[in-house]
């Protein structure tokens, strides 16, 4: 037997905000997410478009009116976009709020259309560049023209874009105005990431790519008004307004502000995973119950018995000079 009592954590939150991963794989490799000689998933294991359905189906029952799209890179699953059509129902039926997603922009050109005809009304579109090189050697694999080509087929069919910039001391810090200036000329919304210590390090050394946003908005300030917003989209991002321009900028800051105390979201992965935490290990297994039985009581149950465990926050710290709380898993595992 199913119940519909919305799903509320151990701290009182109510859970309204789902992020889906639907595949591992992606068409870049880039440097702070994968290992450039990445082992995906057997496609068996990956839940299928089917069960993905039944499984944000379920969440929408108890509350979730956000869904967000994300991967690896979402757009290179086969057959997506039948997922996405299948999730307009919720959107017709007034339970569902939004749904979006998060996309490296290199399917753009060919399914904006599709995801707006679905009801998708904003992205985000991961972009840490706008040097054709400097973008090649970040995503080891992507070419910064079909980006870009793909953001204009996206605002052509009608989808709101916000650009999400990884912030990255030695990288991208010369370019700071260069992406403020042309998202502003685009009416796209920016907003800046700090590097996160998830995956394999490698050669990649966080420590050394850390650019904190405080500095980087001490940057901002030395040029443009900031005004705090109180505003919120259901993300972690806080946001500001740049007086002169009118500009909406985002700051993620998991590492220098923990922004756990109004978190309203889980994230399950491809393989039914469903992580309460982006910065904890504890994961609940949803596929074995959603295989279980055709009904959904059993499945519902289990939701129920993950959210009763989200923690009251994550642990990410550099101010030690060593990088505490750091996770084994790649960002293309949990999703972006």
């Amino acid at each position: 037997m199913t119940t519909t009592s919305p799903l509320i954590d151990p701290f009182q939150r109510a859970i309204s905000y789902l992020r889906v991963s639907v595949t591992d794989r992606c068409d870049f490799r880039c440097v702070y997410c994968m290992s450039e000689t990445m082992t995906f998933l057997p496609k068996k294991e990956l839940l299928t478009l089917e069960e993905l359905d039944r499984l944000c189906s379920a969440f929408v029952r108890l509350g979730v009116e956000k869904l967000r799209i994300t991967g690896g890179e979402p757009l290179v699953r086969r057959d997506i976009m039948t997922f996405f059509r299948a999730m307009t129902r919720h959107l017709d039926s007034g339970r569902l709020k939004e749904l979006t997603l998060t996309t490296n922009g290199s399917q753009l050109a060919r399914f904006a259309g599709e995801l707006h005809d679905a009801g998708v009304r904003r992205i985000n579109v991961s972009l840490d560049t706008l040097d054709d090189a400097k973008f090649a050697a970040i995503t080891r694999w992507g070419r910064l023209a079909q980006v870009l080509d793909g953001i204009d087929a996206a605002q052509k069919a009608g989808l709101k874009v916000k650009i999400n910039a990884v912030a990255l001391k030695g990288f991208n810090e010369t370019e700071l105005f260069d992406l403020q200036s042309w998202c502003a000329a685009r009416e796209m919304g920016l907003t800046f990431i700090e590097v996160m210590p998830m995956g394999d390090l490698g050669n990649e050394n966080r420590l050394d790519q850390y650019w904190s946003l405080k500095d980087l908005r001490g940057r901002l300030a030395e040029r443009f008004t900031l005004t705090d917003l109180a505003e919120r989209t259901g993300g972690p991002a806080r946001y500001v307004r740049l007086e002169e321009t009118g500009q909406k900028i985002g700051f993620i800051t998991p590492l220098t502000h923990n922004f756990c105390e109004s978190c309203n979201r889980v994230r399950l992965t491809c393989t039914g995973e469903l992580y309460m935490c982006l910065g904890q290990e504890d994961m609940a297994d949803l596929r074995a119950p959603l295989r279980a039985s055709d009904a959904d009581g059993v499945l519902e149950q289990a939701i129920r018995a993950a959210i009763a465990r989200k923690p009251k926050g994550h642990d990410f710290d550099y101010s030690r000079q060593s990088v505490a709380g750091q996770m084994t898993r790649h960002m293309s595992h949990t999703g972006g």
